[in-house]
């Protein structure tokens, strides 16, 4: 595909952006690059988050996942499904209820200010390092594909990337993404069926269905080994605690869920995001099993990340397909990094410099605009940090590791806090969610050299139960006036 058809297609999909950018940002003020002042179609909100929740890594790493590891991340998307249930049912009404516009508030209601600026924090670097992870592989191929043929440096891929995304979002915010990321949804899910149909035209498949079930790389569930990272249970439990924490304690996500008119619209928002994001996700598998046999069958030398973008332009599927291709990536790399790079806007000023409590409105989008600025920056560093040390591991895998460390703490502070009823020494919650990480870090490494026991994405459920336990420890004791009232009441 000559470089000249893909600027235009870049130049054009752009254009569209901007304009749409235009019209949502009208009269846009902090609440609305916030909430959306609450006025968001439930529908609109639910397919929008499909493109954000798969990201250019579901549509790069997941086919490339097949090779080596079957069909088995289908067992976490599975688990997904449970971790959705527990957002729509119990936290989307917490939030509703408490009239958030950071889900993180409710850690300063429940344990005091320390805490809330840890959970905070723990985000705002979680989220960093995921959509720097995301975007790392998007400029990535694009570098590959179009901007080495003239010569363009990679830290002008990944400047031009991050420009463009503070272009359309800077002035309307959520409300503007609500939009952006419905059209880039779309955009990708298109891509997705004509590579899926070119691919089985060019192999002569009339059935895909029957065609994937009897491949050997199909194998979906693994029961056999415990101790193996693939295992059933691992990857289930993984998937429902990830869902939880990257979807219901991230606030990217969870500020367009709150966009809604109301919670009734949330949770409907949730049930029908659930079942096409399970769908979807089959067929990006489905897809990877055409892709591994096409390589093999044409002697293409494409593994893992390289693999579909190989293929896809510059193998013999056509000008159509390598379009196509191109459109889904750039589509699923702005979903994910436009609605990533405002809610770090949003969760920074509001948590961190409290803006909110500032009365003048002006100083208040001052502070914001400034802030949006900021992560722009702090994006682009990040990416050409990865550039030189990321290995050639699949950057999906890379994504849900590094969440194991960052998101246990978010995890047992909310099941803490939501299931128990316990006080804690708020300013003692920041080393304990610090220690967390490092001590299930060293418990991995413990299982794997003594017993050879992988905890693989379940780590994440042990870091959870770290913070929890520690909490725990560091309960506040009644006072003596406490336990005779009690006493007496018996």
């Amino acid at each position: 595909m000559k470089p000249e058809y893909i600027i235009l297609l870049i130049v054009a999909y752009f254009a569209v952006l901007l304009c749409i950018s235009f019209i949502t940002g009208k009269a846009a003020d902090n609440k609305t690059f916030f909430k959306a002042n609450n006025s968001s179609p439930w529908y609109l909100v639910a397919f929008g988050m499909i493109g954000a929740s798969l990201s250019g890594v579901t549509f790069i790493s997941v086919p490339g996942w097949v090779e080596g590891q079957s069909m088995s991340y289908f067992q976490m998307v599975l688990g997904y499904v449970v971790g959705y249930a527990v957002i729509g049912l119990v936290l989307l009404p917490l939030y509703y209820r408490l009239n958030l516009t950071s889900i993180y508030t409710y850690l300063e209601d429940r344990y005091g200010k320390n805490a809330y600026k840890t959970g905070a924090s723990f985000f705002l670097l979680s989220r960093t390092i995921g959509a720097a992870f995301r975007l790392f592989l998007v400029a990535n191929v694009l570098q590959i594909i179009l901007f080495d043929s003239y010569g363009v440096p990679f830290w002008v891929t990944v400047t031009i990337t991050i420009l463009l995304i503070w272009l359309y979002t800077f002035k309307g915010g959520i409300k503007t993404i609500v939009w952006t990321d419905t059209l880039q949804t779309l955009f990708m899910l298109v891509a997705v069926g004509v590579c899926i149909y070119t691919i089985s035209d060019e192999m002569e498949i009339s059935n895909i269905f029957t065609y994937v079930a009897d491949s050997e790389l199909s194998k979906t569930f693994f029961f056999d080994d415990p101790s193996a990272g693939n295992y059933f249970w691992k990857r289930f439990l993984a998937g429902a605690f990830i869902a939880i924490v990257m979807t219901g304690l991230d606030q990217d996500m969870m500020q367009k869920n709150l966009t809604c008119r109301n919670l009734k619209d949330a949770q409907k928002n949730m049930f029908w995001f659930t079942i096409v994001l399970v769908i979807v996700n089959f067929f990006f598998l489905a897809l990877g099993v055409l892709l591994t046999d096409y390589a093999q069958q044409n002697g293409i030398d494409a593994h893992k990340d390289q693999l579909f973008p190989i293929i896809a332009t510059k193998g013999t599927l056509g000008l159509a397909t390598a379009i196509f291709f191109l459109l889904g990536l750039i589509a699923a790399a702005y979903s994910s990094a436009d609605s990533a790079l405002t809610s770090l806007t949003t969760s920074f000023s509001i948590d961190i410099l409290e803006i909110d409590k500032k009365k003048d409105p002006k100083t208040q989008e001052h502070i914001r605009k400034k802030t949006h600025i900021l992560f722009s920056c702090i994006l682009i560093a990040t990416i050409l940090i990865f550039k030189y040390f990321i290995s050639d591991e699949s950057v999906i895998a890379k994504i849900f590791t590094f969440a194991n460390y960052t998101y246990g703490p978010l995890l047992g502070l909310y099941a803490f806090g939501l299931f128990t009823k316990i006080k804690v020494k708020d300013t003692m919650v920041p080393f304990i969610c610090l220690a967390s990480p490092i001590l299930s870090y060293g418990a991995n490494n413990i299982a794997l050299a003594s017993f050879g026991f992988d905890f693989g994405f379940s780590l994440l459920i042990l870091n959870g139960l770290i913070t929890f336990a520690g909490l725990y420890l560091f309960k506040k004791q009644e006072t003596n006036t406490t336990q005779i009232k009690r006493g007496g009441s018996h």
